[in-house]
């Protein structure tokens, strides 16, 4: 496998996920027909999703896992803490993208910083 295999895959997946993600905001939990369709019948999947989804933003659960995440990211070395990272920027585009913007943007900016880190040799 090819060094830049997975950054070339970052470049191109985690653009799709934050557009993903902001297709969940727009299409799904500012949508008017959702808000009248879960009003008529609230025990419908497509509702307990939103409504769990409603109850994550307000937790602010997403951008926790980023900034926590991102945080243990940048302390433990090597590959397992870049993949670290990625996994802290999967958490934080739609934290940034469902209004938990205050704990997801210092979560992207330190998951990038590790990403762009120089590893240490010994």
């Amino acid at each position: 496998m090819s060094r830049r295999l997975p950054v070339i895959l970052l470049l191109i997946l985690l653009p799709l996920w934050l557009a993903a993600s902001y297709g969940a905001r727009y299409g799904f939990m500012e949508d008017a027909q959702w808000v009248g369709v879960c009003a008529d019948d609230a025990a419908r999947w497509e509702c307990l999703v939103r409504a769990n989804l409603g109850l994550m933003i307000h937790f602010q659960v997403l951008g926790w896992a980023a900034l926590l995440t991102a945080l243990l990211s940048f302390v433990v070395p090597g590959r397992a803490g870049w993949w670290l990272a990625v996994l802290a920027l999967v958490f934080g585009c739609p934290a940034l993208a469902l209004y938990n913007t205050t704990f997801g943007v210092f979560a992207v900016v330190i998951a990038c910083l590790r990403l762009v880190r120089a590893s240490r040799q010994a």
